[in-house]
């Protein structure tokens, strides 16, 4: 059930677990994957995305020469463009962000209209002062990543299937390198967690507009639908660790991002409760700097899921 904050933050605005990263970091990770895809891995990947209900949609008016690398980068935004899509439907509970039902593991390709929004995280929980709080349901990100993983690597799998599985892994493999998209804070406050900082109010002085602190964080490295631009951002990223981007785990991805939140997020001025809280220029260059580092990793990271998925 509802507490009287989620209530309270809805009525404001503040619907939860918006898109990770916004349009802008999920296709500047699209564009570090892509460019580390083997020649073979990219035909198959583009084969794949060309049986995506919203494939001419992404090419059109495009150059034949970069047909292939735009299909890329905007398949990363599919995930969550269905979440506007009136031939989707919001399934679940609590807006559809919790499972519910007997479709919500179910994994049967591009026939399923239902929006999963309970498939773009994993909030695990912790308390700062001794809440008692609740394991996340499943299914979950984590649970995504592996199904959809093994659908990419087995034969048996049908294109169309593999097709469906494709666009959402590579969506979320950048969704939980968001620290906010794998953590709950419980608290005096959020009884019921605050759903990754969506029941979290930030402003910057003097505060006139305010803003979720999940919100924050997917938009720190800026907001842009332009695949152009997501190209250059990406250029700019450092280079990721090549011992960390070699962990293929995403169980290990998925606890890095929960130690980031703990570490980054969730640190002063962001205290318990709802605040609002003013961020400081120190918080917002930090955020940026971690931002900045889980997005390089996350690609590096999905491209060497595709090579070895699809050799």
């Amino acid at each position: 059930m509802k507490t009287l904050l989620h209530l309270i933050l809805a009525l404001l605005g503040f619907v939860a677990h918006a898109a990770a990263w916004d349009d802008l970091g999920h296709m500047m990770v699209g564009a570090i994957a892509y460019d580390r895809l083997t020649p073979d891995v990219r035909q198959k990947v583009i084969t794949l995305l060309k049986l995506n209900p919203h494939y001419a949609r992404w090419v059109a008016d495009v150059p034949e020469d970069e047909k292939a690398r735009v299909a890329f980068l905007r398949a990363t935004r599919w995930a969550d463009d269905i979440k506007r899509d009136p031939a989707y439907e919001q399934d679940g509970s609590e807006g559809g962000n919790r499972p519910a039902g007997p479709n919500a593991a179910r994994n049967i390709g591009y026939a399923d209209t239902d929006m999963h929004k309970y498939w773009h995280f994993v909030d695990l929980p912790f308390s700062p002062d001794n809440v008692a709080f609740t394991d996340p349901p499943t299914p979950n990100a984590q649970t995504q990543i592996a199904l959809f993983r093994s659908t990419l690597t087995s034969s048996a799998s049908s294109d169309s299937l593999r097709s469906y599985d494709l666009v959402w892994l590579i969506h979320l493999v950048a969704d939980v390198h968001q620290p906010l998209h794998a953590i709950s804070r419980f608290d005096k406050a959020h009884m019921n967690g605050d759903d990754g900082g969506n029941g979290v109010v930030v402003c910057s002085p003097p505060c006139a507009t305010k803003e979720r602190l999940h919100a924050f964080w997917d938009t720190v490295l800026g907001v842009s639908m332009d695949t152009t631009t997501a190209i250059e951002a990406s250029r700019q990223l450092p280079v990721a660790d090549p011992q960390l981007a070699a962990i293929s785990d995403e169980r290990i991805w998925i606890q890095e991002s929960f130690e980031a939140a703990r570490t980054h997020v969730y640190v002063s001025p962001v205290e318990t409760g709802v605040g609002p809280f003013e961020l400081t220029d120190s918080y917002k260059a930090a955020a940026q700097q971690v931002a900045a580092q889980r997005i390089a990793l996350a690609g590096f990271r999905l491209a060497n899921l595709l090579n070895d998925a699809l050799r």
